[in-house]
């Protein structure tokens, strides 16, 4: 048997009794255990089978279910139990196929009698999802907490940013010119509604379900508000088939850590071309950048490489559950075990895209002259031509097909675009002054807009927004 908080089930699962014994004249098959333990994962979860067992017991104390002796007794089990898994010394045996089972077992053997009472008025299928829904509240807040942490990266970085600027893109072309610290905070936007979503989800999921058992209730007077406030969930369940088969909160949950990642992803996409030669951007610190086992001249952004491909894997545990959810009947199937496993990893690869790329970028260097150079380029002056040419009283339409003529006849003659605005009778020496640098970027002054005049108030109202954010979480 194993000596560790490390589950084993290479012993044969025939050595001990199981909860459902009593039915069966034959111990489970070594080949069943193997394939429907879920020790493997679920250990994470002790802390919250505990606190839910420790509710449920109050709760059939104060409802006189069971005497307070053996509420005390039972307790008092519990908190053994969770001072050995944090001591790293709980002890698991072959016939524990889930954390739920594990503990259980732990507070009888320690508990004796009353310790066999704990389940009264429970099933493992409202225990489970008890727990889950404490773990989901718990870390998918965290998870928030975290991508505030690079909100607030992205935001100092553009606030040191100052008047640089770079090229906006389309369909990854030049475009117009944008303020660095707008494109930075174009990022942390994002992550704003990543953080909303991720902050619904939980409100949504706050729902205790202990009390529902196994699909029906149960005969026993218990009160499962009772243990709802033990647990600190906002609400009990209304329907107890609902309750126990109800897995939206990790879809939604998983769908919420998805967007995450596909924003990370994006991120991820712009850093890797930004520190491409190419781009010159950005450069790396050394401390987040790799290198390479045969090209001595390399230094790789994985991080941002890493938080675009691990996108997939999380679409992918979104698609694997919903694909797994469709078709249950009511109430629990042994397919919902199928719901932690893509939600805990969805989990770490998040929390560690966060963590990761918060650093990056917080020690990552621009490159705002390279920047500055690129954005300057003439054709990104075109639309602000064809603009001052609207303001003149030219309709849009014929503004753009001329200063798109111009476009045309300056890349077939290598005739430079500035010299043949100056020279046209519409436009002449007064328009040709937006080519002066940093001129268009100046220019972008509407509400929202990328240039400096509207840098302010953007800036204020995302930190606005973040404060609000934060008193939610609080």
């Amino acid at each position: 048997m194993p000596n560790s908080m490390t589950p084993d089930h290479n012993d044969s699962a025939n050595s001990s009794k199981h909860l459902w014994h009593g039915r069966f004249t034959e111990a489970p098959a070594d080949s069943l255990m193997a394939f429907t333990a879920s020790i493997g994962f679920d250990v994470r979860l002790w802390r919250d089978d505990i606190a839910g067992s420790t509710a449920h017991a109050e709760m059939l104390g104060a409802t006189g279910v069971l005497p307070r002796v053996d509420v005390d007794a039972i307790v008092a089990a519990l908190r053994q139990v969770e001072s050995e898994f944090v001591a790293g010394s709980f002890v698991f045996v072959a016939s524990d196929e889930d954390i739920h089972t594990a503990i259980e077992r732990r507070v009888t053997e320690i508990a004796g009698p009353a310790g066999a009472k704990l389940h009264t008025a429970r099933s493992r299928n409202d225990q489970v999802a008890t727990a889950l829904r404490l773990f989901a509240k718990r870390e998918l807040t965290a998870t928030a907490r975290r991508t505030l942490a690079l909100i607030d990266v992205l935001d100092r970085r553009a606030d040191d940013a100052g008047e640089a600027y770079l090229p906006g893109y389309t369909h990854l072309q030049r475009a117009q010119p944008v303020l660095l610290s707008h494109h930075l905070r174009a990022h942390a936007w994002a992550l704003v509604r990543d953080v909303d979503r991720l902050l619904d989800a939980v409100a949504r999921l706050d729902v205790s379900p202990l009390g529902a058992g196994a699909l029906a209730g149960t005969s026993l007077p218990i009160d499962p508000r009772e243990s709802q406030k033990r647990l600190g969930f906002a609400r009990v369940f209304a329907n107890s088939l609902d309750a126990v088969s109800d897995r939206d909160f990790v879809a939604e949950g998983l769908f919420a850590l998805a967007m995450v990642g596909l924003h990370l992803s994006r991120m991820g996409e712009e850093w890797v071309l930004w520190t491409t030669e190419e781009f010159g951007f950005a450069s790396l610190s050394d401390r987040h950048a790799t290198g390479s086992s045969m090209l001595p001249q390399k230094k790789n952004a994985d991080i941002a490489e890493l938080a675009r491909g691990k996108a997939g894997r999380l679409v992918g545990n979104l698609t694997g559950l919903l694909t797994t959810m469709k078709g249950l009947p009511l109430a629990y199937n042994r397919d919902l075990q199928e719901d932690k496993e893509p939600f805990f990893d969805s989990l770490d690869q998040v929390n560690r895209g966060l963590d990761a790329l918060a650093e990056m970028i917080a020690a990552a260097s621009f490159n705002t002259d390279a920047m500055r150079v690129a954005a300057d380029a003439p054709a990104a002056v075109a639309t602000d031509i064809a603009e001052w040419l609207v303001a003149r009283g030219m309709p849009f339409r014929q503004a753009h097909a001329k200063v798109g003529e111009l476009v045309s006849r300056s890349l077939a003659g290598n005739t430079p675009l500035v010299d043949l605005v100056r020279a046209d009778a519409d436009l002449g020496a007064d328009a040709a002054a937006l080519f002066a640098p940093g001129v268009a970027v100046q220019r972008r002054a509407s509400h929202g807009a990328a240039g400096p005049l509207a840098a302010v108030a953007q800036r204020d109202e995302l930190r606005r927004t973040v404060a609000a954010l934060v008193a939610r979480l609080a």
